[in-house]
Parts: structure tokens; C-alpha cells; sequence
């Protein structure tokens, strides 16, 4: 018999607009493959672990940037972060800095008809709330159908803390830098671009890359074996 699989602790973290629910397809069958998942609702308060457990973190599109903050402030309780199609800062620029890229390299049509507004006593904060057309043919647009109508149903308006992240330090190397990384392109994903993806992955290289072809924004809904597989294999790679 074979030696049988460490179980690992998943955290699954979701991105704009978006909760903890876009993970139903994957949690399932993370948990069949014996591991323990935890799927968090960024609304919602964090998790406890126990002082010797390391979780293996997973963070989608803008749950990048909590990744990153979680690993920066806590780097000996993480095993691994893996970055699923996600914004992943540096250490030797401004947090905003792939931000800045991605908005440079995403012309004001792109959003089709998502609205972006200002929002604070001096609207210095961004709210976004995705429309229908943007869903359907940026995001999940190779995802099944029943998945678009349950984002439809269930999205909500998110932030984007642009200038938030301008103003904050530096992550450091001692931190968010000293935690192993992996990354998971999606191929055909049509927002955060698979240029963008290699982009941010060549900036800061990560110890391990993964490919999903004909794949969306929306890998949980799009190929969802698919991306179990991958995590499993990058957590028994490298936590």
C-alpha cells in the first residue's frame, strides 16, 4: 500500500463581490480526499487553529490581497498560499502596485457596465458591484450555466481599498516573502488576463505554477476537480 496522504487544513478565501459560498463545489471534494476545509466569509471573523496547525491558504481574484496581509502578520501558521488567478503583490513595491498594473492594462469598457464608484467622507474608497452582462461573459463565461444564475443570485457589492493599499507599507520578506507560494493560471480567464497572471508571477516568482486550460475567471464553478486536484497536489508538494 501506498504511504498514506499528510491531511491538511484548507482556508479558502473568495474575491469581490463574492463570499464564501463559491466554494460549495470544491470544499466537497477537498474534504473527500480527507482534508479539513474551512471556506470564510471575508464579512465574517477569522478562524482559530490550534498552536501547533498550519493551514494551507487559498485565496481567488481580489482574496489575494488578504492572503498576503494574513501571511505578512502570521507567516509560522501558514504552510502555503496558492493564488488562484489572484492579485499577488511583492516585497519592493507599493501593495498597490499590481493593482495599478491591472488597471492600466483594463480599459473602462472591459467592465461592461459594472458600476465603479466613490464612496467615504472624502471618496477615497472604491465600491464595485458587477452587472449581469459582466458576470456572464468576463467571469463565468465558460463556467455552467446553473453557477451563473447562482452568482447572479447571490452577489453583492464589494471594495476595493485602492488607495488603502497605496498608503500601506511594504510587505516584508520576514513575513508575507518568507512563506511558500504557489500559483494557478487560468487560461481563459478574461479579467484578471492570463498576461496579468505570468505578469505578477514572473514580478515575484512563486515556488510552483499550475496551468487550467479552458478555464475562467471562475475555476471553483469552471473545473472544479480540476482545482482540488491541483491544491492537493501543490499541499503535498510544498506544506
Amino acid at each position: 500500500m501506498g504511504e498514506e496522504k499528510k491531511q491538511q487544513h484548507f482556508v479558502l478565501v473568495h474575491g469581490a463581490c463574492h463570499g464564501a459560498w463559491c466554494w460549495y463545489k470544491v470544499k466537497p471534494l477537498l474534504e473527500a480526499s480527507g482534508h479539513r476545509v474551512t471556506a470564510l466569509d471575508l464579512a465574517a471573523s477569522g478562524i482559530d487553529t490550534t498552536s501547533d496547525e498550519k493551514v494551507v491558504l487559498v485565496g481567488h481574484s481580489f482574496g489575494g490581497f488578504s492572503l498576503t496581509m494574513a501571511m505578512d502578520k502570521f507567516p509560522d501558521k501558514i504552510s502555503v498560499s496558492v493564488f488562484v488567478t489572484a492579485f499577488m503583490p511583492d516585497t519592493k513595491h507599493s501593495p498597490s502596485f499590481v493593482v495599478d498594473k491591472f488597471k492600466r492594462e483594463t480599459p473602462p469598457e472591459a467592465w461592461l457596465g459594472s458600476e465603479l464608484k466613490p464612496y467615504g467622507s472624502d471618496n477615497s474608497g472604491v465600491s464595485m458591484s458587477f452587472s449581469t452582462e459582466f458576470m456572464k461573459h468576463a467571469l463565468y463565461q465558460l463556467s455552467p450555466v446553473e453557477d451563473i444564475e447562482l452568482g447572479l443570485l447571490l452577489k453583492r457589492p464589494g471594495s476595493l481599498f485602492i488607495n488603502d493599499l497605496s498608503k500601506v507599507e511594504n510587505f516584508s520578506d520576514k513575513g508575507y516573502g518568507s512563506v511558500p507560494r504557489a500559483y494557478i493560471v487560468c487560461k481563459e480567464d478574461k479579467t484578471l488576463t492570463k498576461e496579468i497572471q505570468w505578469w505578477m508571477i514572473d514580478n515575484f516568482p512563486t515556488k510552483l505554477v499550475k496551468e487550467m486550460e479552458d478555464t475562467d475567471h471562475m475555476p471553483m464553478f469552471c473545473k472544479p476537480q480540476l482545482l482540488s486536484d491541483y491544491l492537493s497536489e501543490i499541499a503535498e508538494k510544498l506544506a
